[in-house]
C-alpha cells in the first residue's frame, strides 16, 4: 500500500513532536517509517528538506521491510559507505547484502527512527531496532531472543539520493542478545 497524504509543516510538527520544522508543505508517505522527532535547519530550501527526508525515510523503512527496491530508490548508484564493515561490499551491495543477514537472523525486525535531524546537505538519524532472534545467525540458531539495540547514520544527500554513510550500530549488545558474545 502507498498511500500518500500531504501535510502542511506545522501539521506535521504536530504529528511527530518537531522541535523546528520549516513553514512549507511536506509530503508525508504513509507506508515510510515516521521520525518520533524531526528537527530541520529553517533556513534550507522547502524542496531539499522534502528530498532528503524522503530518501532517508525510505532508506530507514528498508531496514524494517528488507525491500531492496526501498534501498535501491534511496541510495544514490554510486553510494559509498563510509564506516564499511569488514567482508561487506562496497556501493548499494553492501546494505543489501547485510539487510539479508539481518532478516534471516531476526525476521521481525523493525527500526523505528527516535530522531531525524535535517542541516545542511546530511540526515542524522537515530534508529531503534526491536525483534525477536528466531533464524540463524552465524551458524547460530535463534530460541526467540528479544533483539533491541540502536543504531545512528549519517547520511549525506544530494539530488534526493543517498550517496555516503557513515554509521554506528551498537553490535555488541546486538551480539550479546543473540548470546553469539557473552556478556
Amino acid at each position: 500500500m502507498n498511500t500518500q497524504t500531504v501535510l502542511s509543516a506545522a501539521a506535521l510538527a504536530l504529528a511527530l513532536g518537531a522541535a523546528a520544522v520549516p513553514a512549507v508543505a511536506v509530503e508525508v508517505d504513509a507506508s515510510l517509517v515516521q521520525p518520533r522527532e524531526l528537527i530541520v535547519d529553517k533556513s534550507l530550501p522547502a524542496q531539499q528538506v522534502q528530498q532528503q527526508i524522503h530518501a532517508a525515510r525510505l532508506y530507514d523503512t528498508f531496514w524494517s521491510t528488507g525491500d531492496a527496491s526501498q534501498a535501491r530508490a534511496a541510495l544514490a548508484p554510486d553510494f559509498t559507505d563510509r564506516t564499511l564493515p569488514a567482508g561487506r561490499p562496497q556501493g548499494v551491495a553492501g546494505p543489501l547484502a547485510a539487510s539479508k543477514v539481518f532478516h534471516a537472523a531476526v525476521p521481525d525486525v523493525h527500526a523505528d527512527v527516535e530522531q531525524m535531524i535535517v542541516a545542511g546537505d546530511r540526515v542524522v538519524t537515530h534508529l531503534h531496532f526491536t525483534g525477536h532472534f528466531t533464524g540463524t545467525f552465524n551458524g547460530v540458531q535463534g530460541k526467540g531472543q528479544t533483539v533491541d539495540f540502536i543504531a545512528t547514520d549519517i547520511y549525506r544527500i544530494q539530488d534526493g539520493r543517498i550517496t555516503d554513510n557513515w554509521h554506528l550500530e551498537d553490535n555488541l549488545t546486538f551480539l550479546q542478545q543473540l548470546g553469539v558474545v557473552a556478556k
